[in-house]
């Protein structure tokens, strides 16, 4: 019997095991889990390139206080890419921050900033050039101009995903007709398909919520072009959001260290004061107190457990509620007037809830219900989710917007709705949620998670909605039943008339005013 060979050791030891060890930029991680971001198939891939850019350009414009002027452009190129182009009349944007703003993963303003924003994480117009890069080798394409008299400047960017830097390809200085603002044009493997997750839906939300916005939307496919012109309704910016500090109850204590480490205040009571939102010398005493720590100990010789007692502190001491000027909500007039423009409906109601808080972090919840008209009866009711202005439109059923939709019982409003699902009948459903921080489910930014402060104000806003709509309802239903009395009535005028004839012995001509007063009495209660 022959001897078994001795096989060669199949397994890594510790120093091979070190040898494979390295650093992993973001960038790369991201090139291999573009699902996390939204560019997880080409149809959705499209619209978050596209809903990317439009939010950079609107972020732009309103900090610059420039009413937006956008265009939006799809050209297909092949039946599974296309080129995507938006074009604002923003600021522009500064030549050296070019780069670094369209081919560098985490690189932003808005990320560090407590105030309302579109975009937060300083992401999104990167990750919509590296999928395009990825899916096709095209550079993104940048031009820019900040000024009249200034020139444009236009790049073609490649993003290092192995060390998350811009490489430049391309850099001209060009001439350009506009006096200011900035053109993004990204070739990307994508599909187009019309429905409620498409580009289409989007530009028509967006639209919706943004009623100072110009948008022009321009499809051309390989069968033809479709044009749509979306003219802003209101010509007055949205207040701007002020910047605020941190509160204390949204701070956990490994950024609290990290704060306590990096202020410019000397004193512990003072870094409180000056660091935190809303906490003042009596609060902030009180704190020190409450952690048995010096008001005048040095903050960066805090040690960890001084932290985790101060971290303690602050949950136990009363502080005010953060400011609520870093947000800016629609408005209820505003909402209505978004919803005419673009839903063919017989009524629109709304409102605004007062803002609240959670985990230390401002929001403000914000419903409007468009019923009747031409809208479909026979469907399930549409819900338009917003976050910051931004519409949402895919990963419905995980977002809190759609489960407080779903939960709330429509037939108390008189309205139908089977068990556990939407409301049915000609019905739109919208909600906003503007805060400064939107707890998003993913990096994909496409769902609202389930905090209960948040589902509480929902609610309430949905309700307050639903409580307008049935009093609609049940006037229309009084009405259409005294209708039908009515009509029941005037069908029945002839054999009146011939029994007042005879029981009263009226004459033909008393009959015929008798009848003729009748049908006008029943006439003027038709048109009340």
């Amino acid at each position: 019997m022959p001897v078994p060979k001795k096989q060669k050791n199949v397994y890594a030891d510790a120093e091979q095991m070190a040898e494979k060890q390295r650093t992993i930029s973001v960038s790369e991680f991201f090139s291999k889990n573009r699902h996390l971001l939204g560019f997880d198939n080409p149809r959705r891939a499209l619209l978050t390139a596209v809903k990317e850019a439009v939010d950079n350009s609107l972020d732009a414009c309103e900090e610059a206080g420039i009413l937006p002027d956008l265009t939006v452009t799809l050209k297909e190129l092949s039946e599974d890419r296309f080129s995507m182009s938006v074009e604002d009349n923003g600021p522009g944007i500064v030549k050296n921050q070019i780069p670094n703003i369209f081919a560098k993963l985490l690189y932003g303003s808005k990320f560090h900033s407590m105030k309302m924003s579109r975009g937060q994480q300083g992401i999104g117009i990167s990750a919509a050039g590296m999928y395009g890069q990825l899916t096709t080798g095209q550079p993104i394409k940048i031009t820019s101009k900040i000024g009249k008299g200034k020139p444009a400047h236009h790049y073609h960017l490649h993003l290092n995903t192995t060390q998350n830097k811009p490489e430049i390809l391309r850099d001209i200085e060009m001439d350009w007709p506009k006096d200011h603002g900035t053109l993004v044009e990204i070739e990307l493997e994508g599909r187009y398909q019309k429905g409620r997750s498409s580009v289409d839906e989007y530009v028509r939300q967006t639209a919706i919520a943004n009623p100072h916005v110009s948008i022009t939307y321009t499809l051309q496919l390989l069968t033809g072009e479709e044009k749509a012109e979306y003219i802003r309704s209101v010509k007055q910016l949205p207040l701007p959001p002020k910047e605020i500090k941190p509160h204390p109850y949204g701070v956990e204590l490994g950024m609290l260290m990290k704060m306590l480490k990096t202020t410019n205040s000397r004193a512990l009571k003072g870094a409180l004061q000056s660091d935190f939102s809303r906490v003042s010398s009596k609060v902030a005493g009180e704190i020190c107190a409450a952690a048995n720590l010096n008001p005048n100990a040095s903050p960066k010789a805090i040690a960890l457990k001084e932290a985790d007692n101060l971290f303690r502190a602050i949950q136990k001491v009363k502080i005010m509620n953060p400011p609520t000027d870093c947000i800016s909500p629609i408005g209820e007039d505003l909402i209505v007037s978004g919803l005419k423009q673009q839903v063919e409906a017989e009524i629109f109601v709304a409102t605004t809830r007062p803002p609240s808080v959670y985990r230390g972090n401002p929001f403000q919840i914000e419903a409007g219900i468009a019923y009747g008209g031409k809208l479909p009866g026979d469907e399930l009711a549409q819900v338009f989710r917003f976050a910051n202005r931004v519409p949402l439109l895919y990963q419905q059923s995980a977002c809190a917007i759609f489960k407080t939709v779903q939960g709330i019982d429509w037939k108390n409003y008189g309205l139908d709705q089977a068990r556990g699902a939407l409301p049915s009948g000609p019905l739109v459903i919208m909600v906003h949620m503007a805060s400064v921080w939107v707890p998003f489910t993913s990096e994909s930014k496409e769902a609202i998670a389930s905090y209960d402060e948040v589902i509480k104000e929902m609610r309430l806003a949905l309700q307050e909605c639903g409580r307008k709509i049935s009093a609609h309802i049940s006037h229309k239903r009084r009405v259409a039943d005294a209708l039908q009395k009515i009509n029941y009535i005037q069908t029945y005028i002839p054999q009146i008339g011939i029994a007042l004839k005879d029981i009263l012995g009226l004459n033909e001509k008393e009959v015929k005013r008798a009848v003729t007063t009748l049908t006008e009495v029943l006439e003027k209660k038709r048109a009340i």
